[in-house]
């Protein structure tokens, strides 16, 4: 008796895992041959390089949104000194209510960042990190092109179109 991976040790026991080819598995999306030993360790390294460009660019995003904050947020207390005391007359409601001035546009992001301000500046590392997974599909796009696989090519795209779409759907 014999299967697709060979003769079968016994009557119905499964074909014993080694007998599968191991470069089968990292053959481009939607083809079955299998990659001889180049073929496969070159997408090995294809992977391995595509794998550490997207961590670079979430861990660069975070660490850079997080800075660009710390620097607003410094800046905002050195210019309101009253934000920093914890006991007094201020209140902290009053610096998270809708009726605090963060900009709302990217006008006023510009003339905030322009002119020093720490709330802008603060707006401008949250902007960082929403932007960050949006910059990792790019990449992702970036990476199946790489990797010569249109098929999901055109689905990563499909995803940051909808992306992109929805920021300004939502008039960010």
């Amino acid at each position: 008796m014999t299967d697709v991976n060979g003769p079968a040790a016994s009557h119905g026991a499964p074909a014993s895992p080694a007998r599968v080819p191991a470069t089968e598995g990292l053959a481009r999306s939607g083809s079955r041959r299998p990659l001889g030993p180049e073929e496969a360790a070159a997408m090995e390294e294809k992977v391995r390089k595509v794998e550490l460009a997207i961590s670079l660019v979430l861990r660069i995003g975070v660490v850079v949104s997080v800075l660009v904050i710390a620097v607003g947020l410094g800046l905002m207390f050195a210019h309101h000194s009253e934000y920093v005391s914890v006991f007094g007359h201020f209140s902290y409601q009053r610096l998270t209510s809708k009726t605090t001035s963060f900009p709302h546009s990217f006008g006023a992001l510009g003339r905030a960042i322009a002119s020093g301000e720490g709330r802008g500046i603060v707006v401008l590392g949250v902007l960082i990190l929403i932007l960050t997974p949006v910059l990792r599909v790019a990449v992702g796009v970036l990476s199946f092109v790489y990797e010569k696989d249109p098929p999901m090519t055109i689905v990563t795209l499909y995803v940051l179109a909808v992306l992109v779409g929805s920021f300004f759907l939502a008039a960010v």
